[in-house]
């Protein structure tokens, strides 16, 4: 085996980690953010929600179970970071499942990647400095830390143009084998719990950067699901006389997404609407609270949220670096779940407005599936009208 190239993640205030170039050649640049999931890799490759971002793997093993096709979320299957960072890439996956491994995975879709890399430092130095903009690449650092430094910032990108789709489809996927029930007391053996015979309600969803789970979520709950391009206007949404408006995940700053929220604002009150993490930003500048950057944002499968109705503390797959603003929520709407580590805000209802939003991730893919029954929640809101 040849010897791998050095490469190295050079950060814009100057720091520089080493490391062995992986994946394909040459250099990305990227907001460098971590993920402490210790499962899910190829979930985190392919979210549209991570475009324009370095991902750090906290988990020091990554690559153990290779790669299929029957796994990434974003609905074209590609992957969406800037480039990816771990401790170290196995290069034997195990895994009955496996069809590639990690490593010509991210070779093949463009994705430069390192390892090697001391990830317990770089992601001490984020959790204390904040997420910051990097360069993963072979060249020399200064050359790297210059890049990092011309890379633009978060804070103002429109990155849902990047990933929406150029044209509305429809999406009838399930989620087949992988079903979960929604009610969790039907956790029962697989394959035994009952199956519901309804009518199907017709869903649009916007599509900011959709997960795939999220979309098969609601074709589980019996919902005929029609995606269109984020800039769809609310005109001829309702032309297509949906039940209800989903709003999707995506990345980049919501503040920059004012044509979205210029839509939401047309379509509240005349049909129900839900919104997930993007889509809870979206939904609450749409009723004019405000949203701000965390200093490193949330991101992995173990984030506890308390619903305020109930007391009941859920724990959430989370993939964001903006929030909404508690305080500037207003009357027009109300605070329903908070983030218990640092109170922000994780989910919102306005009932005059016919709408209600989640900034974590109840489709959960990968994660645990404490929050699944808001997609029943949903479609109660669609059958009431």
């Amino acid at each position: 085996m040849s010897a791998r190239k050095k490469a190295h993640l050079a950060l814009a205030d100057g720091t520089v980690l080493p490391g062995e170039a992986r994946g394909a050649e040459g250099s990305t640049t990227g907001e460098v953010v971590f993920t402490t999931g210790m499962t899910g890799y190829q979930e985190v490759l392919t979210d549209p929600s991570y475009t324009g971002q370095i991902v750090t793997m906290t988990a020091p093993h990554i690559g153990n179970t290779g790669t299929n096709a029957g796994d990434p979320e974003s609905v074209d299957g590609k992957p969406r970071v800037a480039g990816f960072v771990v401790r170290a890439l196995s290069p034997a996956p195990s895994s009955w499942r496996s069809e590639q491994s990690l490593d010509d995975y991210l070779a093949e879709h463009g994705i430069v990647a390192i390892t090697g890399v001391d990830t317990r430092r770089l992601t001490r130095l984020i959790r204390d400095r904040g997420a910051q903009n990097g360069c993963v690449g072979t060249e020399d650092p200064d050359t790297l830390v210059d890049r990092a430094r011309a890379a633009p910032k978060m804070e103002g990108l429109d990155l849902v143009s990047r990933v929406t789709p150029a044209r509305s489809y429809e999406f009838p996927e399930g989620r087949g084998a992988w079903q979960v029930p929604f009610d969790p007391e039907e956790l029962v053996a697989p394959g035994t719990h009952p199956v519901r015979e309804r009518r199907e309600l017709h869903v649009v969803a916007m599509d900011f950067g959709a997960k795939r789970n999220i979309l098969r979520c609601l074709v589980d709950a019996s919902c005929r699901v029609t995606a269109v391009p984020a800039a769809t206007s609310a005109a001829d949404i309702l032309a297509m006389s949906p039940d209800g408006v989903f709003l999707s995940n995506g990345p980049g700053d919501p503040a920059a997404v004012n044509y979205a929220v210029d839509t939401i604002k047309a379509l509240l009150g005349k049909k129900p609407v839900f919104g997930i993490c993007l889509g809870h930003q979206l939904l609450a500048r749409a009723l004019g609270a405000s949203t701000y950057k965390l200093k490193f944002g949330h991101r992995g499968l173990n984030q506890p949220v308390q619903d305020l109705a109930t007391g009941r503390v859920e724990i959430t797959t989370q993939n964001h670096g903006f929030v909404v603003d508690v305080d500037s929520i207003g009357e027009r709407a109300k605070t329903t779940h908070l983030h218990l580590n640092d109170g922000t805000s994780e989910g919102l209802t306005a009932p005059d407005a016919l709408a209600f939003s989640v900034q974590y991730h109840p489709e959960a893919a990968a994660g645990p599936h404490d929050a699944l029954y808001l997609f029943e929640r949903f479609r109660e809101a669609m059958e009431r009208g």
